[in-house]
């Protein structure tokens, strides 16, 4: 056989076992973890780097996202603005990151007022004239839009700005990741037995067993290495993680086949779009958050 040959057969080889995990896992093995490496540095640089600019960084992504999923609303026949979703995004990360909790409290507040005015003006617009009950349908939609994202994504912020809170959002993100890791090896290897079928056909209970397995190491190796905690603070972290990643990924799950769309959008090979992978960490930043307030970090 000549080289060519063993080229083309090693490449059909490759091709086939690639097919064989997308269709267990439902994503593309190696467009996932090329990606995935891409968006972790840009991550780690930002946040190790200058917080300003992983404040930064968050803002962009919120953006991106929010139009994402206005855009799948749209799919659905909720027309939610994008320039306004996106503007009261912007208005919580901001509030957030200039008055804290207090702050992104307030900008929520103001956000939802900007977004339902928005609305309510383009209403006035006799080509987008709706009836009542979708107008108001749609005011509750990019409401929804703003917590779902820009609200829970700016705990993120919140949590960089404590005393060695650069830690904590890498430890936010890496036990996330671990949840993420141990629920694909474990599913694409063992899954057997299907945890929601109805929701999510590609979760197993043997994949969640994995997930809790590497979440919790992950959990207690940042604990003790970055975090200056004890063990226990890790398991913690471990399990909260687990619980509202998992449920992060089933809610968004059940979004995408309430308005009818695969992925939120294809910007990110391998991933879907930014709120695809999203889903985990958007609760898990408040789960953590909850974590570091109860231990007095913030």
């Amino acid at each position: 056989m000549s080289g060519a040959d063993r080229r083309d057969e090693l490449r059909a080889q490759l091709e086939a076992t690639n097919a064989r995990i997308e269709a267990r896992a439902g994503r593309n093995l190696f467009f996932a973890i090329g990606s995935g490496l891409v968006f972790g540095a840009v991550f780690v640089a930002s946040l190790f780097f200058l917080k300003q600019l992983f404040v930064l960084l968050v803002a962009a992504i919120v953006s991106v996202a929010l139009v994402e999923l206005a855009s799948a609303f749209r799919i659905s026949g909720r027309r939610v603005p994008r320039v306004g979703v996106v503007l009261g995004g912007l208005v919580i990360v901001a509030g957030a990151y200039f008055r804290g909790a207090e702050g992104m409290l307030l900008g929520l507040f103001a956000a939802s007022a900007l977004l339902t005015l928005w609305r309510l003006v383009e209403g006035l617009v006799p080509s987008w004239g709706v009836p009542l009950g979708t107008l108001i349908r749609d005011v509750f939609s990019g409401l929804f839009s703003l917590v779902y994202v820009g609200f829970l994504a700016s705990f993120a912020v919140l949590l960089v700005q404590a005393p060695r809170g650069e830690w904590w959002v890498f430890a936010l993100v890496l036990v996330v990741v671990s949840v993420d890791v141990g629920a694909y090896a474990a599913g694409v290897t063992l899954g057997k037995h299907k945890m929601t079928p109805r929701i999510s056909p590609n979760k197993t209970w043997e994949g969640f067993g994995g997930a809790a397995l590497v979440a919790v190491l992950a959990g207690v190796a940042v604990s003790l290495l970055a975090l200056q905690q004890p063990w226990w603070v890790g398991v913690l972290l471990g399990v909260v993680v687990l619980l509202t990643a998992t449920g992060g990924d089933l809610t968004e799950s059940l979004i995408k086949r309430n308005l009818g769309v695969k992925d939120m959008s294809s910007w990110i090979p391998g991933h879907g779009g930014f709120l695809d992978r999203l889903d985990s960490l958007l609760p898990s930043a408040v789960g953590v958050y909850g974590v570091a307030l109860t231990l007095g970090v913030l």
